[in-house]
């Protein structure tokens, strides 16, 4: 072979062994860009994800059948998830019983500090509601599962009625209403036109629900 051939054979080998290498570049990056995406996505994810419950709540109030998640610092002993008992009480070790219902989670840590001091230096409590079971709402008359439900987030008319399976034949519809029990023992009487709300009407009668209100579907 010539000295010319040689160098072209060369040559040929180099260019095909640049292409070859910018095929697999080629096909690879989509690869890692693929996989920095699904990163992105799992965290946007995470950071809409929502929230958990804060400790140190001083609005919230704790009652009978909610489950409190206690912990205190550097004790896994003393530390545990409870669910308050029906006469509004919880039990804990070196506390003993300890009302609960009632009480803020703040007020409740505070507490539970204060019995600890005597076994602990400077006990740091956290009291966090995992479960609320005591806040429910009654829906009685003309839907398909009347009774107690739980009230859960910021559930509305139209949420309870969906809930207990919706209106039967026959009830009257425009004239649903709410009882709503005041502080003074009072109650106010809220009225709900299901026809107009479910037609964008009136959205103003879908209010959220609070304890203890009870919806009548004649």
């Amino acid at each position: 072979m010539t000295l010319r051939a040689n160098l072209f054979c060369k040559r040929s080998a180099l260019i095909s062994c640049m292409l070859l290498s910018s095929i697999a570049w080629a096909q690879s990056a989509p690869v890692k860009s693929s996989a920095v995406s699904d990163r992105a996505t799992t965290a946007d994810a995470h950071a809409t994800a929502s929230p958990s419950p804060t400790a140190h709540d001083d609005t919230f109030v704790i009652g009978k059948n909610d489950v409190l998640a206690i912990n205190v610092w550097k004790e896994p002993d003393i530390s545990r998830s409870i669910p308050v008992r029906s006469d509004g009480k919880i039990s804990l070790p070196l506390v003993g019983e300890l009302q609960a219902a009632g009480e803020t989670p703040l007020k409740l840590e505070q507490n539970i500090a204060t019995k600890l001091k005597n076994y602990i230096e400077e006990p740091e409590v956290t009291v966090i509601v995992q479960q609320i079971n005591s806040q429910k709402f009654n829906i009685l008359g003309m839907v398909t599962r009347p009774g107690e439900y739980p009230l859960a987030g910021s559930a509305t008319v139209l949420d309870a009625i969906a809930l207990a399976g919706g209106v039967r034949d026959f009830a009257k519809q425009k004239s649903i209403y709410v009882l709503r029990q005041n502080p003074d023992g009072t109650q106010t009487r809220l009225p709900f036109n299901y026809k107009d709300v479910v037609k964008g009407r009136n959205s103003a009668q879908n209010i959220a629900l609070q304890a203890r209100d009870t919806i009548v579907v004649p």
